[in-house]
């Protein structure tokens, strides 16, 4: 996910009083969520990193509801800080499911009331089982199934089944893998050992971020036989150990002509040749082809490293801030913003909400794996693929069915930080 910074603020001026949702009479008729009946406006302090901060989501959402969304962008880690610290900083959290793990028993969470989720029962199987169709895939890390459910609306604990009450509401999520320049490596790449293929000396590039790259690493390690984790996103001290040792071997040979960690630098790194195999982010992917620049997110043999990420609302928050923070997940989960994301490359968390924002050629090249029957060009509409392209990796069954593992905090996180560093200082 990106950490890149925002550069526009949705304006948090006066607003004339609030227009309600079209139709939304009959939605407060089933108690779903309801209404805020004031003529005060209202801003809710949006925090997370930039990946669903866009400006056009906030402008929509205003345009349709009359509510103000203030971005507030923090880098991954930072998002974690503030909601252990500093909880009554925001209204709306956007976190990854692997950070609940320390927010969550600290109690600074609401547990979120899925009866006021108008689409609650259409989130996806990746988030409440585990499966895509009848396929369970990877659970390695902290897999969403295993933290989005908690015992009660208070609860500092997780449930092992289904409840009422969820930690976050699910948003985006993706298989991410590795992202290359086919152009100029001029031969098929297949396996994620090939980071640390000395082919690719002073051209290869691993995010700095640790609980991420972290992973990565286990992948190549896994890959190039050196190891086989029994959890990749829970590692032991000898396992971290191990897996640093090969990055740091790696980096004092000259393997990698950089460590990025902010989206930008990503894309300026690939777009220039500089680097022609790297951890990438899909939307980074998107920036680069935008440009007119053959960038391909590589399908690997061994599978694809997952994240996801949700809404979250503080323990404290109450009365219209709170009424209008489930008006904006329900209103996110309605299509049009998920749709908005699919268009990047995303997945999201209500597939049948979304198809019905999406005309049927979109949806047929970004999640059924067809070839495109027109150009495919991305929300800003830059082109992003030609007509007869097909989407890196196929179908939405195909790359989220093939998922290996997701990001983590693993429980010596302090300890595989400090080696991280290590790897970063070597």
């Amino acid at each position: 996910m990106s950490d890149q910074s925002v550069d526009s603020v949705v304006s948090a001026a006066a607003i004339p009083r609030r227009t309600l949702l079209k139709g939304t009479a009959g939605i407060l008729a089933t108690g779903i969520f309801p209404a805020v009946h004031s003529a005060d406006p209202i801003v809710l302090r949006y925090l997370g990193t930039a990946v669903n901060q866009d400006k056009a989501i906030g402008e929509k959402f205003k345009a349709d509801t009359g509510i103000t969304i203030q971005y507030v962008a923090v880098t991954t880690d930072d998002v974690t800080k503030r909601a252990v610290t500093a909880p009554n900083s925001f209204d709306l959290i956007d976190t990854e499911y692997f950070s609940l793990k320390k927010i969550v028993p600290t109690g600074n969470l609401k547990g979120i009331d899925t009866k006021r989720i108008k689409n609650a029962d259409k989130i996806t199987s990746v988030f409440t089982t585990g499966k895509v169709g009848s396929k369970t895939i990877g659970d390695q890390g902290t897999a969403p199934k295993k933290v989005i459910f908690l015992e009660s609306e208070k609860s500092k604990v997780f449930s092992k089944t289904p409840t009422q009450f969820m930690s976050l509401i699910p948003t985006v999520y993706n298989a991410d893998t590795l992202g290359i320049r086919p152009d100029l490596i001029k031969r098929p790449i297949t396996s994620w050992a090939e980071l640390l293929n000395k082919e690719f000396k002073g051209k290869a590039s691993i995010l700095n971020i640790p609980s991420i790259g972290i992973m990565d690493a286990a992948m190549v390690v896994e890959a190039m036989g050196i190891y086989k984790y029994p959890d990749k996103g829970n590692m032991t001290k000898k396992e971290i150990d191990l897996t640093i040792k090969t990055l740091i071997e790696a980096k004092k040979a000259g393997q990698f002509r950089s460590l990025w960690k902010d989206f930008n630098e990503s894309v300026n790194l690939m777009a220039s040749g500089e680097v022609v195999i790297q951890s990438m982010w899909s939307p980074a992917v998107t920036a680069v082809r935008s440009k007119g620049i053959d960038c391909v997110f590589q399908p690997l043999k061994e599978g694809y490293r997952s994240w996801a990420a949700g809404f979250g609302v503080p323990a404290t928050l109450t009365g219209k801030k709170l009424d209008g923070a489930y008006e904006f997940i329900n209103w996110f989960l309605d299509g049009w913003a998920g749709a908005y994301l699919n268009r990047q490359g995303y997945y999201s968390a209500v597939l049948e909400t979304a198809k019905t924002k999406m005309e049927a050629y979109e949806w047929a090249y970004w999640m059924e794996g067809k070839p495109a029957t027109q150009d495919i060009k991305s929300p800003q509409g830059d082109l992003l693929a030609k007509t007869g392209a097909v989407r890196d990796g196929g179908s939405y069954e195909d790359r989220m069915g093939s998922v290996a593992c997701w990001n983590a905090v693993m429980d010596e996180n302090i300890y595989m930080v400090k080696k991280w560093n290590e790897f970063v200082a070597a």
